[in-house]
C-alpha cells in the first residue's frame, strides 16, 4: 500500500443517504471504508450492526473495514465477514480470549485487526503483531464520534512503528479518533498507514471535498 489511506467512517454518515454519500467519497478517491459497530456494553453507545455492513458492501467496491467495539467479538466475527467485511478489527480489552477472537476472524475469511484503547499498554500488541494485518491505535476513548484527538496517540504510533519495523510483521498501523486536517499530518508522520475520519468527512456539507482536503493534508506531511 503506497503512501497512506484515509478511511471514511460511516458512523457520521447520513444513513438515509448512505449509498449516495459513500459513492460521492469513493468518486473522490476513497477505497477504504470504516464501519464502527458498538453494542452499548463494551462502549457506552449503540450504533449499527450486520445490515449496515451489508449496505456499505453493496455501495462500494472498496475495502470494508469493520471495527467491532463489542464484547466477546469472537461470537460475531463470522456474521460480519458474511455481511461483506474484508477486514475485522477486535479490541484487546473486549475478550479474555484475544487469540481465539483473531482466529475466528481469520477462519471466517477476513483480514485481522487488533485495537487498543488510549491507556491500554502497547505490550498487548507486541506478541500479536506477527499475526495481524492491522494494528489500531485509538486516539480517543471509543464510543462516540466527533471527539478531540489525544496527542498521546502520536507517541504510541511511533513506538508501535518501531516495534513493527524491528520485527517481521507487515501489519498496517491505523489511527482512529479526532482525525481532521489539523491532526492528520502529525498522525501520518508518527507512523499511521490508515487514518480513520468520520465527522471530518461525513459531518461536512461536502464529504467529497472534505475527503480531498484530508488526503492533501496527509500528502503534505510526507
Amino acid at each position: 500500500m503506497p503512501g497512506a489511506r484515509i478511511a471514511p467512517s460511516v458512523l457520521s454518515a447520513d444513513l438515509g443517504h448512505l449509498a449516495e454519500q459513500v459513492a460521492a467519497v469513493e468518486a473522490a478517491g476513497a477505497d477504504w471504508f470504516h464501519v464502527d459497530v458498538m453494542d452499548a456494553h463494551f462502549v457506552p453507545n449503540l450504533s449499527f450492526g450486520v445490515p449496515v455492513v451489508s449496505a456499505v458492501r453493496r455501495a462500494t467496491r472498496g475495502l470494508v473495514d469493520v471495527h467491532l467495539m463489542i464484547e466477546a467479538p469472537e461470537r460475531w466475527a463470522a456474521a460480519y465477514v458474511d455481511a461483506g467485511a474484508d477486514l475485522v478489527t477486535v479490541h484487546a480489552e473486549a475478550t479474555p480470549h484475544v487469540h481465539r477472537a483473531l482466529a475466528a476472524v481469520r477462519d471466517a475469511g477476513a483480514k485481522v485487526g487488533l485495537a487498543l484503547n488510549p491507556l491500554t499498554p502497547l505490550a498487548m500488541l507486541e506478541d500479536a503483531l506477527g499475526e495481524l494485518d492491522l494494528a489500531l491505535v485509538m486516539s480517543v476513548d471509543p464510543g462516540f464520534g466527533g471527539q478531540r484527538f489525544l496527542s498521546s496517540a502520536l507517541r504510541r504510533l511511533e513506538r508501535l512503528r518501531t516495534l513493527r519495523d524491528a520485527g517481521t510483521s507487515h501489519a498496517l498501523l491505523q489511527v482512529d479518533g479526532g482525525i481532521d486536517v489539523s491532526t492528520a499530518g502529525a498522525a501520518r508522520l508518527a507512523g499511521a498507514d490508515v487514518l480513520v475520519a468520520g465527522s471530518a468527512v461525513f459531518g461536512s456539507a461536502d464529504p467529497a471535498a472534505a475527503f480531498t482536503a484530508l488526503r492533501r493534508a496527509v500528502a503534505d506531511a510526507t
